[in-house]
């Protein structure tokens, strides 16, 4: 199937009454997550992916999706109106939007969000659809010994990507392979670390896990915050920026969306990184940089370009390879194997409902969220004033009800909550998280692989160094850590608050 008669087949898809509902509904509430500060596109994941359960796999992922691009866009309304990003992404956005609104250019500052997040996201998911068949061709050569590689690979470079101690990162990622390790040994059927406890012969499931790790730990987390909201609502006309407006924007949107698109793909990289990147390299570009933090709307609209792009740049690893970039994807990829779909390189082949229908979703949900930003923003502005005492209570009932549904069983709500509490002490002492989710995802298919690769080889390890692709990604690998151990890793400003 080539690429345009694939992406017709995943419109003829996505476009069914139920699988458009789905992909609406995710756009609609990663609209609202945005918006809503103190909850975050990891912790709604976490907390709605049971839901998906009952969904079929193209409606499940592409709400999920949905809800992840779309929380990119209603960040930007409260970084704008109330000084208050909504998730980490528009952290950036808050420096030089809240001037504009302060200036009585909020409509102009949300206009240009908007508009830019949606050019940066359709030109990211037709990146998406040109290079993910590519790349899965590419993928088909490999076999244990690479995939052994790759994801070593995406397990160094998450560690090299960690925001602060590196050393942090390495032990949060290990008590993730840790806890994914607990349970019956697959191959030969003795159990590890279950110390006598029936209940844990299976292991951790996925869902109470990140569901107390990212939701009851935020839920904690904010519970400590008595921030004062007041929005910026009397000011709000113009919602298209001026000609000037477009002359000082139309070339940050292109950057922000090359760069976050490039900075996506990358293992580790996530949105609020691009971001960041991107408003560095616009102050850079400025011939007058201390225009910014003042009201530039340039710091606007390449911060917000660059989230989006982001977004697209990682569901390419994800739909290729099987491989995720950030923590989010890894909930997305933990989604797929919930619905018995293998994401790699079989994908496009096996499912092509699935590949072509998620791409699909994609182009429309864009066009969603440019729909619910710009029209509906009074309605979005009103919803800033509901007090996190309301909303958290919501939260945990949806977080007990999901962790309960997923297998029928009151033992999963004894590991999120302690989970829940583990997150939230390990974030006080300014541990980051996503490294455990990663190591929670990703460890069974690495030792999946690397048993395959040595049963391969007579239990010969040369197996990684005779296979050139495998040896070349290994060979990164020991110059990541090598880097690591010298201190030589990018620093950038921000973490993602969910993690």
């Amino acid at each position: 199937m080539d690429i345009l008669s694939g992406l017709l087949h995943g419109f003829s898809v996505i476009l069914e009454p139920q699988n458009l509902l789905y992909c609406f509904l995710g756009c609609l509430i990663g609209t609202l997550i945005g918006i809503l500060p103190g909850v975050g596109p990891l912790a709604a994941l976490s907390v709605l992916l049971p839901v998906t359960f009952v969904l079929p796999p193209v409606g499940a992922i592409a709400m999920l999706s949905g809800i992840f691009y779309g929380a990119m866009y209603g960040g930007s309304t409260t970084s704008i109106l109330v000084n208050i990003p909504g998730e980490a992404a528009s952290v950036v956005t808050c420096l030089d939007g809240h001037m504009m609104a302060r200036q009585g250019r909020a409509g102009a500052a949300l206009g240009m969000a908007a508009i830019g997040s949606f050019v940066a996201g359709t030109l990211s998911v037709i990146g998406l659809t040109l290079f993910s068949p590519m790349l899965t061709s590419v993928a088909l050569k490999f076999g244990p010994p690479e995939n052994f590689a790759v994801i070593a690979l995406g397990f160094v470079a998450t560690i090299f990507m960690v925001q602060g101690s590196a050393a942090k990162g390495f032990i949060v990622m290990a008590l993730g392979v840790f806890c994914a390790c607990i349970g019956i040994d697959q191959v030969n059927g003795k159990e590890r670390f279950t110390f006598g406890v029936v209940n844990l012969t299976n292991g951790f499931d996925l869902v109470p896990v990140v569901i107390g790790l990212f939701g009851i730990s935020e839920i904690l987390m904010n519970m400590e915050r008595s921030e004062q909201r007041k929005a910026i609502t009397d000011k709000i006309r113009g919602l298209l920026p001026t000609l000037a407006d477009w002359k000082a924007s139309w070339k940050p949107v292109l950057r922000g969306s090359g760069l976050g698109f490039g900075l996506g793909i990358l293992p580790g990289g996530n949105p609020v990184t691009a971001s960041f990147v991107s408003y560095a390299l616009e102050r850079r570009l400025a011939k007058d940089p201390t225009r910014f933090g003042k009201g530039a709307i340039e710091g606007v609209a390449g911060p917000e370009s660059a989230n989006n792009s982001a977004v697209a740049g990682g569901m390419i690893p994800l739909l290729s390879l099987g491989l995720p970039s950030n923590a989010v994807t890894a909930l997305l990829l933990g989604a797929l194997v919930i619905q018995n779909v293998t994401p790699g390189p079989l994908l496009a082949a096996q499912h092509p409902d699935v590949f072509w229908g998620v791409i699909a979703s994609m182009y429309l949900g864009n066009v969603m969220l440019l729909i619910l930003n710009l029209p509906l923003i009074g309605l979005w502005v009103q919803l800033l004033r509901v007090p996190y005492r309301i909303l958290f209570p919501l939260i945990l009932l949806l977080s007990v009800v999901g962790a309960y549904s997923a297998n029928k069983n009151v033992f999963d709500l004894w590991i999120m909550l302690a989970f829940g509490v583990g997150g939230y002490l390990l974030r006080k002492m300014d541990y980051e998280l996503a490294p455990f989710a990663f190591a929670m995802v990703l460890t069974p298919q690495i030792e999946q692989a690397l048993r395959q690769s040595l049963i391969m080889s007579r239990n010969s390890p040369m197996i990684f160094i005779e296979r050139p692709i495998a040896a070349s990604l290994l060979f990164v690998v020991a110059v990541l850590i090598v880097a690591l151990f010298f201190g030589l890793r990018p620093r950038t400003a921000g973490s993602e608050t969910s993690s």
